[in-house]
């Protein structure tokens, strides 16, 4: 289970309804931001904006383009 919090006057707030008992006690794993911009990096194949456009031959020259760059910008 992953829960995003916030941190908040010495405390972890979750952001979002958890169901977990009171008293439970959990395992706080903390992200750099590089970490969380690799989590959250897809393909450009998968975005909506390419949707209509994914299978048309000429555009996947531009693509394979558009992800060397964000895969270099990560190194």
């Amino acid at each position: 289970m992953t829960i995003t919090a916030r941190y908040e006057h010495g405390v972890f707030r979750p952001l979002e309804d958890v169901s977990i008992h009171e008293g439970t006690i959990v395992e706080v794993r903390i992200l750099s931001y590089a970490d969380r911009l690799k989590e959250k990096a897809r393909p450009v194949e998968d975005s909506g904006f390419l949707g209509m456009w994914k299978d048309r031959p000429d555009i996947s020259d531009s693509v394979e383009y558009v992800n060397t760059l964000r895969r270099d910008l990560r190194s």
